[in-house]
């Protein structure tokens, strides 16, 4: 017989109505990211002790399920390492809520913070060239609405270097076609960055407002599916796949690419760097919160270093080799080989 459940329902809302909501003021996105992964635990935790998931208590998410939950999402749920460190700063989150709730759950609560997060390998950012860029934005056939929707979303994400997340959200409101050419994106966090718009996607985007009839005040999206409602993310890479199909055929070469709608934030930052914009202005631009994350482009631009060599005056060929002219140099020289 199953002992009375706890208050973990109570914590549960405590958690996201006024600890998230009211003391953090998290944003839709981060509240969207938490309940999931909290979801994903209540629902193994549940199946694993056998019973409905207003049943469990807090102790029954000790440290040892939440390992074995870690470990389900990878390889039950195909998780890389960096959505099981997402996950698991979610549950952090939430059990640091408890441990301050609730005095007699200290004790698990700790048992869980200690739970480490798993190194991962920090990949390259990959980046179109510049003929295979032109290539995805020629792709969409101008003389359709939706290929005209299309041609607007790639070039705003080209040339704004908005998260998808970000070019999805944004309302006619938000922007201003008239000279000076920008927008106001919402990032992360609630953080909130103007960009300048390019004079051809201030132009794509002004023939699709008046194409749906949006005026410059309203609080409608820009960037709408086929009924109308708001583009989603999945949506966005669905536009994007579409765009890098046609390009392939004109450019071979992108049938091989991986291209993704935040490749083309990449895109913009190496055109960025190399254009010779400092790193702060980059990191203004595309809403970094550290300036090292910007860095990343420099480390991953091997062009600009093939030029440092070059203005360096530093070559490839080799300097010859050390010989040792006296006899016992040569001797010791000897068991270096052996």
């Amino acid at each position: 017989m199953r002992r009375p459940s706890s208050a973990l329902a109570g914590f549960l809302e405590s958690f996201f109505r006024h600890r998230l909501l009211a003391q953090r003021n998290a944003s839709p996105a981060t509240v969207a990211s938490y309940r999931d992964a909290i979801r994903l635990l209540v629902l193994y935790a549940a199946d694993r002790a056998r019973c409905q998931p207003c049943d469990l208590t807090v102790a029954d998410l000790d440290r040892q399920v939440i390992l074995d939950f870690l470990d389900y999402l990878e390889r039950q749920r195909h998780n890389g390492p960096k959505t099981r460190n997402a996950r698991l700063t979610a549950i952090r989150s939430f059990f640091r809520h408890v441990a301050a709730s609730d005095p007699g759950a200290l004790g698990v609560a700790q048992r869980v913070l200690t739970i480490p997060s798993k190194r991962t390998t920090t990949a390259m950012p990959r980046h179109l060239a510049a003929g295979d860029l032109d290539a995805v934005l020629a792709a969409p056939d101008g003389q359709t609405s939706l290929g005209r929707r299309d041609r607007a979303f790639l070039l705003f994400l080209a040339r704004t270097g908005a998260r998808v997340s970000e070019a999805v959200g944004v309302d006619a409101v938000d922007l201003r076609l008239e000279r000076p050419f920008q927008v106001l994106l919402h990032g992360k966090g609630r953080k909130e960055r103007v960009v300048p718009l390019a004079g051809d996607l201030a132009q794509a985007l002004r023939a699709i407002c008046r194409e749906r009839g949006l005026g410059a005040g309203e609080h409608r999206p820009v960037f709408v599916g086929v009924r109308g409602e708001r583009l989603t993310r999945f949506g966005a890479a669905h536009v994007v796949r579409r765009a890098v199909a046609h390009g392939a055929l004109r450019t071979p070469a992108l049938a091989r690419a991986r291209v993704s709608p935040h490749v083309f934030r990449h895109t913009l930052a190496m055109q960025l760097l190399r254009a010779r914009v400092d790193l702060v202005t980059i990191q203004a631009w595309l809403g970094h919160a550290q300036v090292a994350t910007t860095h990343r482009y420099a480390e991953a631009d091997v062009e600009m270093m093939r030029e440092v060599l070059t203005r360096a005056g530093i070559t490839t060929s080799r300097a010859p080799r050390y010989k040792p002219k006296d006899a016992v140099l040569r001797l010791l020289e000897g068991y270096s080989n052996m």
